[in-house]
């Protein structure tokens, strides 16, 4: 690859086309977020609300105008070809920089996090040419692809943030190389670390020798101990460790000089199998042998507010965590009934650099540099004539406007409204019933949840990301001594944020507006049928009568979680890590969109 080459997606013409679609979510984000608000231009409103308006600088001599449906949730849906920047009566250019710059005050950016946004925001932009240059797939044909080829055909990232593709600390061969939407194959780094300094744990009925040699084979186990042998060590002193190739590049080589120097860490060399990096960046499916295990990384690279590391502390409960939920699965009928799995974090291996430890915090970066956990495949667990996609396709749109939902409706043959029951019987009611029978909640965004359709039609969904994303907010759950990590404190009135919020705000609040936008199912009649989903199991579960009342799933109106302000104000370390829901951005409430249903 040329210098040139390298930065070949970044024309022109790309460059204006990503820097509207990118504006054009700041404008929805943030007039949700109730950071700006729309001003209303007296023209006459048009069908479902829509109408043209307008937002100004913060001195008020720029002004951006743009039409918009006001749709549930307070959803703006606006048409990103109607967006104009005018100044002194000349119609501008929208340049997503100046943006921020002309609305530093409103949107509450200081001056020390203003560059490194606006620096994540180019990353941003730049992601978003690149995906500009692949073959456009039409969304019809995404939804006859396979797994990865769905993954990989993802262009928006996380619905509500705006600077979602920062990946600070990788540079445009990186991004080329590591990047999902690149689906460049990657070769794995090995590292033996000293058992002294390292730790393999492993849900029941997992050996360590064992295990690896199925993730790795019997010939390469072999040849990376026949590199310790050569410098005079025991194979049996050392713990293998999967890294990725830009950690060990830019991050182990040199701020863990010393490891290396003292051959606490020994670099082996790649592994045979190639892996596809998935939309959480860190996260490799097994393209060599899909029926192998994810391999999960640290990732010393800020991406949406967080430092991607791995905890080599949290990996030692990992395995025993996903262990402890699977049985919680299988042990309960009504969870059962829905399909529900989980793809459990079978194994975990950390290393604790003990220095770093000495002069740092548990919740410092410096300590999640160096671990690495292996997650069940999904694919071995097909039916004939299953398929799988992650959650994140359904809110997919084509560059036509088509949306990926939208296909798999058309492909299942079923009325929209039978579509959308069946994938909330999956998707929805294990959440329901997790949280009033539990007190368990999870992470459920669409990078989160895999579904397994057959002609379109959800059969069943499969959670993941567990051990480091579920909660039980139960201060008297009996929990697994290994198991009472998950448990945290969360205020009553915030419980049920984890549905309202993660769900409803942060998900159905999209999927259901591309299909109101398309024609396919009007606002009313999806709404009507995820308060159906409730209801059905509300009736269904008697016996839980009491916490129905207490978590009010038909309560008029719940707070309004900002993430948005959350990255705006540290975009470093969006939540305090030692206690997340003090941090939250609440500002003011939405009317709850089932309510009175």
């Amino acid at each position: 690859m040329t210098l040139s080459d390298a930065v070949a997606h970044l024309s022109p013409h790309r460059w204006a086309r990503a820097n509207r679609l990118l504006i054009r979510k700041a404008l929805a984000e943030f007039a949700h977020e109730r950071l700006i608000t729309p001003e209303p231009e007296p023209s006459p409103q048009g069908d479902e609300g829509t109408g043209r308006y307008v937002v100004r600088s913060d001195d008020g001599l720029t002004r951006y105008e743009f039409t918009a449906t006001r749709r549930a949730l307070d959803h703006w849906q606006i048409d990103a070809d109607s967006i104009t920047r005018h100044h002194d009566g000349r119609e501008l250019p929208l340049t997503a920089l100046d943006f921020f710059i002309e609305l530093k005050k409103t949107l509450g950016l200081s001056d020390e996090i203003l560059p490194v946004y606006l620096e994540e925001i180019s990353s941003t932009l730049s992601g978003t040419c690149y995906k500009l240059t692949k073959p456009q797939i039409p969304a019809a044909e995404l939804a006859r692809s396979g797994f990865q080829a769905i993954e990989t055909g993802m262009t928006e990232g996380h619905p509500c943030f705006v600077a979602n593709n920062g990946r600070l600390g990788f540079g445009v061969h990186e991004y080329l190389s590591y990047a999902p939407e690149t689906a460049s194959p990657v070769r794995l780094v090995w590292l033996a670390a000293h058992r002294s300094r390292a730790a393999f744990t492993a849900g029941v009925g997992i050996e360590y020798e064992a295990f690896l040699r199925n993730e790795l084979g019997a010939e390469t186990v072999e040849r990376f101990h026949t590199v310790l042998r050569e410098q005079d060590l025991d194979p049996a002193d050392y713990l293998l460790i999967p890294v990725h190739p830009w950690q060990w590049w830019n991050k182990l080589s040199v701020t863990f000089a010393a490891e290396v120097a003292q051959q606490n860490l020994v670099c082996l060399g790649e592994g045979d199998d190639e892996y596809l990096a998935q939309q959480s960046i860190r996260t490799f499916f097994n393209k060599s042998a899909p029926e192998k295990h994810y391999v999960k990384t640290a990732l010393s690279v800020i991406n949406m507010g967080f430092m991607r590391g791995l905890s080599a502390a949290y990996m030692e409960a990992t395995p025993a965590i996903n262990d402890w939920l699977a049985g919680l699965i299988d042990n309960d009928p009504v969870l059962k009934s829905t399909g529900l799995s989980v793809i459990r974090e079978r194994a975990a291996v950390g290393y604790r650099h003990l220095e770093y430890e000495a002069a740092t915090d548990r919740y410092s970066p410096y300590r999640k540099m160096l671990a690495a956990l292996w997650r069940e495949s999904p694919v071995s667990s097909l039916q004939e004539g299953e398929s799988l996609a992650t959650m994140a396709s359904l809110v997919h749109v084509d560059h036509e406007g088509a949306s990926f939902a939208t296909a798999l409706i058309e492909r299942s043959g079923l009325p929209p409204v039978e579509w959308l029951r069946r994938y909330l019987h999956a998707y929805l009611t294990p959440l329901l019933h997790s949280f009033y029978a539990y007190d368990l909640v999870f992470m459920p965004h669409g990078e989160n949840v895999i579904l397994v359709l057959k002609d379109g039609v959800v059969r069943r969904a499969i959670y993941k990301d567990i051990a480091e994303e579920i909660a039980v907010m139960d201060p008297d759950a009996v929990l697994p001594p290994a198991v009472e990590r998950i448990r945290v404190e969360v205020p009553e009135d915030k419980k049920l944020l984890s549905i309202f919020t993660d769900v409803f705000d942060c998900f159905f609040r999209f999927l259901a507006a591309h299909l109101a936008g398309e024609g396919v199912l009007d606002e009313t009649d999806f709404w009507q049928t995820v308060a159906d989903c409730v209801r059905d199991y509300q009736t269904a579960r008697p016996e839980l009568a009491d916490k129905f009342r207490q978590y009010d799933m038909f309560a008029p109106a719940f707070a309004l979680s900002c993430l948005n302000r959350l990255q705006l104000r540290n975009n470093k370390e969006m939540v305090d890590l030692a206690d997340p829901s003090g941090a939250l951005q609440l500002v003011g409430t939405l009317k709850n969109p089932i309510a009175g249903l």
